[in-house]
């Protein structure tokens, strides 16, 4: 993952004009509104652009800004070997920034302007006491504040040592490439394999108590999520995601330069869409995968965060084959357009039956798949003297 994996503020809740009056002011400073705009769709769109935490963006421009600099002053010198320019990697920085904010702000204003689309009934919004519309109470969201400022800062620095300890982890652009068919082919694996890694992490997330209880329950906090709550998470939370998921996989698949950059913003637009609360073609990134074998629509991850740990269903993130392969996979709640072949063959009685590996269910041996992959990923890194 790139930098500032997170998105701060208004999380919006529903409301009627007789409760706006009750409504509490976060001692964040305001960054919370808890009720959907009411007229025209352009006022569904958020402030994102500039961050609801003052702080946190300014830390982000102090970081990158920073990096910047030193690439453009010293390219030769900060220069890793095998690797795109420093500075490069910086401009992502901001793009994919950007890219957040831009993309988080498209999928509120959906959320905002077509109800029928939403993957939870509309009255299931209703503001509750000191609530916003995810469910989270206000100790809560100034707790998750916190842990967004540590996911900032943890991910840069996780990002730039990756830059001098791993050479050629950012690939360097290429006088040719391989061919087209291959190179898709190539993204493709990697994104299972990324998949496979963060389907068996999250899965531990949930099975193992101490994880559940000091780690991923944070992000849970949201039952009814928004694309806003994507990265909203404990910072180890993030951490972990982005050596389990993306570094390990581009150890094992390694992607060339402008794939490795195509799968990012594709990464993004994923995570962020499942997390809106919308489900319809206006999700642009599953609307590309659905046409792959046993792929998932945000309403499969919206149901994840219903009810206690989700049922400790529907784990994966691209796709959704390990959901299949493992049997932790149940359709939700959706409207009718963004059904999938599976969701139409597969009912809820039937989830529970086909469920497998309930062994793996260990506190601990849910563990050992991603300790397997990490052990491959070191091992051919070892090989190849990285």
């Amino acid at each position: 993952t790139s930098l500032s994996r997170r998105i701060h503020g208004q999380v919006m809740a529903g409301t009627t004009e007789d409760k706006k009056s009750d409504l509490v002011t976060p001692s964040t400073g305001g960054a919370y509104v808890f009720y959907i705009p009411e007229g025209k769709w352009q006022k569904h769109f958020s402030s994102l652009l500039f961050s609801a935490d003052v702080p946190a963006t300014v830390m982000e421009v102090s970081l990158v800004g920073t990096l910047t600099i030193v690439a453009a002053m010293f390219p030769n010198q900060v220069q890793a070997e095998k690797s795109m320019p420093l500075l490069e990697l910086a401009v992502f920085m901001w793009l994919l920034s950007l890219l957040r904010r831009l993309y988080n702000s498209y999928l509120e204003a959906v959320f905002c302007s077509f109800p029928q689309y939403r993957t939870q009934p509309v009255k299931e919004h209703a503001l509750k006491s000191a609530k916003d519309l995810t469910g989270r109470d206000m100790t809560q969201l100034e707790n998750i504040v916190q842990q967004d400022r540590l996911t900032l800062l943890s991910q840069f620095v996780l990002d730039v040592s990756i830059y001098f300890l791993v050479p050629g982890y950012y690939p360097a652009s290429q006088a040719s490439y391989a061919t087209m068919h291959m190179r898709v082919l190539t993204l493709v694996l990697n994104h299972y394999v990324m998949s496979l890694g963060m389907y068996w992490s999250h899965r531990a997330l949930h099975v193992n108590p101490w994880l559940w209880r000091n780690i991923h329950s944070l992000h849970h906090w949201a039952k009814h999520p928004l694309s806003r709550t994507t990265y909203q998470d404990h910072w180890a939370d993030n951490f972990a995601n982005a050596i389990i998921g993306h570094f390990f996989a581009q150890i094992l698949v390694p992607l060339d330069h402008d794939f490795f950059w195509i799968s990012r913003i594709f990464r993004i637009c994923e995570s962020l869409e499942k997390h809106s609360g919308v489900s319809c073609w206006f999700n642009l990134a599953h609307s590309c995968q659905r046409w792959f074998p046993f792929a998932q629509m945000p309403h499969h991850h919206d149901w994840h965060h219903e009810g206690h740990k989700g049922c400790n269903y529907t784990f994966s993130s691209i796709g959704g084959l390990w959901d299949c392969v493992f049997g932790t996979r149940k359709t939700g709640r959706h409207p009718e357009m963004a059904e999938t072949k599976e969701d139409r063959q597969m009912t809820d009685k039937d989830a529970k039956l086909t469920r497998k590996g309930m062994m793996m269910d260990h506190p601990y041996l849910c563990l050992s798949p991603v300790l397997a992959i990490g052990m491959m990923a070191a091992a051919k890194a070892y090989l190849l003297g990285v």
